[in-house]
């Protein structure tokens, strides 16, 4: 395996999950990172993230969350109609094997610290990344513009590790309110989370390959995603 490359992992319920997985050179150890994927698939944005992650010091797994549906599948970000299937089809029990077999591949790897894994994910990814922070136990995760977090709430006393949340303050899709109700359950439970809103950004404004990318605001989240990993998983 080169230092970049896709891997197959078994996952508990009998199902082969292709993950992209990118790797620092040298013995390490190094923290790790769980990146989690939009819903158009573990495409070039997504790998993309984890090589830039990666080149920060992380030894990082991208796991292919539609992979019950297809291999490898990467969606047109233009063409949300031929995502759907895909997306109707995962459940949380799903998604919740699917990380803890990324999980314990990373546990196993002998360059990574083992108490020293976070998770951060986008659209999709956003909500599966606060699944992952109440299932595994991370040393951080970080969610971008998170579609259904709202219907999490009630899962915010599980949280492991502190959460970084993003959100664009013209995305349309998750107004206000729904915001407020999976901060004011986090903030209700006593977890410690930073909870971030950029006014002048809408929904994907991180991805550069979407209408909706914001420069500036994709520059200022990722510093501060930056600086909360290395508070707490370099420290």
């Amino acid at each position: 395996m080169t230092n970049h490359d896709f891997i197959t992992l078994q996952v508990t319920d009998g199902t082969p999950m292709e993950a992209y997985v990118a790797l620092p050179e040298g013995a390490g150890p190094f923290p790790a990172i769980i990146v989690l994927q939009e819903a158009f698939g573990v495409n070039g944005h997504i790998r993309s993230i984890a090589d830039r992650l990666c080149g920060e010091g992380y030894a990082v797994i991208a796991p292919d969350l539609f992979h019950r549906t297809a291999r490898r599948v990467e969606i047109s970000y233009s063409d949300f109609a031929s995502a759907m299937p895909h997306y109707q089809a995962i459940t949380k029990e799903g998604l919740a094997a699917d990380l803890q077999a990324s999980f314990d591949w990373l546990q196993q790897q002998p360059t990574v610290q083992p108490d020293k894994i976070g998770s951060i994910g986008f659209c999709l990814g956003g909500r599966v990344s606060f699944i992952a922070n109440t299932v595994l136990p991370l040393a951080a995760a970080v969610s971008y513009y998170g579609g259904g977090l709202d219907t999490l709430a009630g899962e915010a006393s599980k949280l492991h590790g502190p959460h970084l949340f993003f959100w664009g303050g013209r995305d349309a899709h998750i107004p206000q309110e729904k915001i407020d109700t999976i901060i004011n359950a986090v903030k209700e439970a006593g977890k410690d989370y930073i909870n971030t809103v950029i006014s002048y950004a809408d929904h994907g404004f991180h991805c550069d390959e979407r209408a909706s990318y914001h420069p500036l605001a994709a520059k200022e989240a990722w510093a501060t995603t930056l600086a909360f990993f290395a508070n707490r998983l370099k420290a």
